[in-house]
């Protein structure tokens, strides 16, 4: 526990709520509008191509305004920033609901970004300011397994609103969304105490960020999440036109075939939680690692082949995607404890790093686009090898993790 914070026992399962609730907007501001792709294309004049770019745009969004939300909380506290985070979604969640054209709502999902990403990004700099080490990636687990429920049933929400309303409807819900979640601040304490808060003008705290870049383990981790968010996110931009329009689902079905991923991410995320003390946090992170990059492996196989159908890809997909309670909470902790004094900005830091390969990975199988899954399987491909490589030429060996002390003594 680390100083002044709120104790576990106190607070509990209140901030565990709304801490899920702050890291769900990643997922919920995208997954819901998923089986509604297909339809806004010709709503908003565009091809398929154009419309996988709202999802790019909100990745730009996302990865840049981290960087300011970081150092502004550290200095000024959580709760605050959060709250004006929350606004911005609200309005940017408005104008994607009133966009008439695809530039327009590219622009608006930017902003929708922007106020969204202050929510996640500060929700893991506060389970730092509450955890340290086993024990914050045990709480980062189990975060990730509750806010899964947002992924888990946000296509099929969105996929129900389409059957009796247009899909400016979803993003009139997610206006509703960001105003509950704005309320419940009010139950929220405030994390990061006066006395541990940075003295540093924002604009030397922005200057920091490059003591960052040279920190060879932050980088390793930091790398290891980011070229595996790079890769989820070809999937979330490249599934709906595979299974929709190549294979021929129906959106409901779509909606569910991507449930089977969330459940394994909760599955996976579980686990992690129980064996990140007695294995190690790196090595648990090495394990997923490799095993999403060889499912990545067999999924570019499939998708170039044709082998399979459907099931040939959903396959390796599920073991792809299900790596991510391994991967992204050991990661995240991992980096966090490089620099614990400054955990806002690392949050943003890698945070920044992460979404910013999800912009590469999600834009070229926007610019990639042919009709066919094999450009979101080879883009898959490329981005799980890149998280095995930084793994293995960046971290030390696992069996030598400091992390595994730590569990075994705490």
């Amino acid at each position: 526990m680390i100083g002044d914070a709120p104790s576990e026992d106190r607070h509990g399962l209140r901030v565990l709520a709304i801490l899920s609730m702050l890291m769900a907007f990643a997922s919920i501001s995208t997954d819901l509008y998923l089986p509604a792709l297909p339809a806004m294309a010709p709503a908003l004049h565009a091809g398929p191509g154009t419309i996988e770019l709202t999802i790019s745009g909100y990745l730009i969004g996302f990865s840049v305004a981290q960087l300011f939300w970081g150092p502004i909380a550290d200095r000024y506290g959580r709760r605050l920033p959060v709250a004006l985070g929350l606004v911005l979604f609200i309005v940017g969640s408005a104008g994607c609901a009133m966009s008439a054209d695809a530039a327009t709502m590219i622009a608006w999902r930017a902003v929708q970004a922007i106020g969204a990403c202050a929510s996640v990004v500060l929700a893991r700099a506060m389970v730092r300011d509450l955890y340290e080490g086993p024990r914050a990636a045990r709480m980062l687990s189990t975060l990730i397994t509750v806010m899964a429920i947002a992924p888990l049933v946000g296509p099929s929400v969105g996929s129900l609103i389409l059957r009796v309303a247009s899909w400016r409807a979803i993003f009139w819900a997610l206006v509703g969304v960001g105003l509950v979640t704005l309320a419940s601040l009010l139950a929220l304490p405030e994390t990061l105490h006066r006395r541990h808060r940075s003295q540093e003008s924002l604009r030397v705290a922005f200057s920091r960020y490059g003591t960052l870049l040279k920190d060879r383990q932050l980088l390793a981790y930091a790398g290891a999440g980011g070229f595996f968010y790079g890769g989820v996110y070809a999937y979330i931009t490249g599934s709906p036109f595979a299974f929709i329009s190549y294979y021929h689902v129906s959106p409901q079905l779509y909606g569910v075939l991507f449930a089977a991923g969330i459940l394994g991410i909760m599955l996976t995320n579980q686990i992690n939680g129980r064996l990140v003390g007695p294995l190690s946090s790196d090595r648990l992170l090495h394990l997923g690692a490799h095993g999403a990059a060889l499912a990545t492996l067999v999924l570019a196989i499939d998708a170039w082949t044709g082998w399979g159908g459907l099931e040939g890809l959903m396959i390796p997909l599920f073991v792809f995607v299900s790596a991510n309670g391994f991967i992204v909470a050991n990661s995240i902790a991992g980096a966090l404890n490089v620099f614990p004094q400054r955990a806002g900005a690392v949050s943003a830091f890698i945070g920044s790093l992460q979404y910013g390969s999800g912009i590469l990975g999600s834009a070229l199988v926007g610019l990639l686009a042919d009709g066919t899954p094999w450009p979101m399987g080879w883009v898959i491909a490329v981005f799980g090898l890149g998280s095995v490589i930084c793994v293995h030429l960046l971290l030390p060996a696992p069996l030598q993790s400091q992390w595994a002390t730590d569990g075994e003594t705490s």
